[in-house]
């Protein structure tokens, strides 16, 4: 839920109830930051001297969501949009990181050994909103107007308290237009193979919020340049240097997966600049599903890559996408419904090239398919990167628009119960027979239950069947 007025007001309101009962109060963290930078905080978090369960005594309804780390949920009152909540945590700092994920223990402190603890300067301020007055031990406003993302203190102590850290480094800079200061970005580039220490769910979810913002193609070069796909997504290595079209004039080999390779002829980039710009082609809030295929549409071409006399060939390559996406989302734990969607655009962001061509029949199948309109952004986008025309996907459109739900998907002519109460036995002649029917149904050549029996009877002639 987006922070309101009325969410922004009872996080004051919390602040100001700990300070009335005697406890230093602050608004803390990313609120901070994006109150600075004229942005709507998606939530509060308030940083206190107060312990847990003051907190809890002072405050009527509260949730313990981290009590052994000093943090404790205070819910407010219910609105239209749910429940307002404001996360409160005591100051403090965190002893250890023996596992490069959480602090093994805690020690609660002042708001300026707080700040200190925390990953990057432009998360570190604190701001007093009953004074309307902003604390800054770490730089962050002078960080945040340079446009700088800088771990606090030593970066390679702040990313090796927690590996993820290098990942939000890559979001941070990529949501907020940020360049990383240069000693932070080569502690990642030194420690980013560390990084397989953190959970797969933990990584996905910063992918899922990177790959979904507007500058997700900047995002995804960092992330690529500063080291952090080999360890996450190497699949995505082999893509740099590899030519999409015609071979430079005299190349007589294929350049190496993953190394620096000769400019096509048509000066077309390689496979990784266009998978950069597909991704930037999306528009600016596309679905994860979309995001994440737009990223994977063409990694199979590595894997598929072949030469002809005057071009490179990665024929099946959509068929090997799928499966090395199928393993990515697996390796990731995406859930199913988001694994089923990236596969099928994976495989499927060609096949509508041709739709002028197509059998109505595949064609309708295709634009009854609920991830039909990702799939039209999809070749929009890979269209668009390639320099190719997009009438398919406006053609498309338009029979979208024209045809109704019972164009696409009618209701069946024949059923399997149909075929069962005629006399015939459920086998791989049985749903041969169906699809032929449902095949004629969506082409046109037939429109009513007794052309399908027709058409059943003909096809048994035809294949030497009495029955199934």
């Amino acid at each position: 839920m987006s922070a309101t007025l009325s969410e922004r007001e009872f996080a004051i309101d919390v602040v100001r109830r700990l300070r009335a009962a005697g406890h230093e109060a602050l608004w803390a963290g990313g609120c901070v930051r994006d109150e600075l930078l004229g942005l709507v905080p998606k939530d509060y978090d308030v940083a206190t001297s107060a312990r847990p369960e003051q907190v809890q005594r002072l405050f009527r309804r509260t949730v313990a969501v981290g009590m052994s780390f000093g943090v404790i949920e205070v819910l407010g009152p219910r609105t239209a949009e749910g429940t307002l909540k404001v996360q409160v945590a005591t100051f403090r700092s965190d002893v250890s990181y023996s596992d490069g994920r959480r602090p093994d223990a805690v020690v609660f402190s002042s708001a300026r050994e707080d700040a200190l603890r925390r990953d990057f300067t432009i998360n570190g301020m604190f701001f007093d909103p009953l004074e309307n007055r902003l604390i800054d031990y770490v730089g962050g406003q002078d960080d945040l107007r340079a446009r700088l993302l800088r771990a606090i203190g030593d970066p390679a102590q702040r990313f090796d308290e927690d590996k993820l850290r290098m990942l939000r480094a890559v979001r941070l800079a990529t949501c907020f237009d940020l360049q990383i200061e240069p000693a932070t970005a080569e502690s990642i580039r030194v420690l980013a193979p560390r990084i397989v220490v953190v959970s797969a769910e933990r990584i996905a979810d910063e992918l899922r919020k990177l790959l979904v913002d507007p500058h997700r193609a900047r995002g995804m070069r960092l992330f690529l340049d500063l080291g952090l796909a080999q360890p996450i997504l190497p699949e995505l290595l082999p893509m740099r240097g590899l030519p999409q079209g015609l071979p430079q004039p005299g190349a007589s080999v294929l350049p190496p997966p993953g190394q620096p390779g000769p400019a096509a002829a048509d000066g077309t980039m390689d496979l990784w600049e266009h998978v950069l710009r597909v991704l930037d082609n999306l528009g600016p809030s596309p679905s994860f599903p979309l995001a994440m295929a737009a990223l994977l549409h063409d990694v199979g071409k590595p894997r598929t890559v072949g030469r002809t006399p005057d071009r490179y060939t990665f024929y099946n390559h959509e068929h090997v996408g799928r499966r090395m996406a199928g393993a990515i989302c697996e390796r990731l734990k995406l859930s199913n419904d988001e694994q089923k969607r990236i596969e099928w655009l994976v495989e499927k962001h060609q096949i509508l090239s041709d739709a002028r061509q197509m059998r109505p029949s595949k064609l309708k199948t295709l634009l009854v398919h609920p991830g039909i309109r990702e799939l039209l952004a999809l070749h929009r986008a890979d269209a668009l990167a390639a320099g190719r025309a997009t009438d398919h996907v406006e053609y498309c459109e338009q029979l979208l628009r024209q045809w109704t739900k019972d164009d696409l998907d009618p209701p069946p002519l024949l059923t399997g119960d149909d075929l069962i109460q005629a006399g015939h036995k459920p086998g791989p002649l049985f749903k041969k027979l169906l699809d032929a029917v449902r095949e004629a149904q969506l082409d046109g050549t037939i429109r009513t239950k007794e052309e399908a029996w027709t058409l059943i009877r003909c096809l048994l002639a035809e294949w030497g069947e009495s029955s199934c």
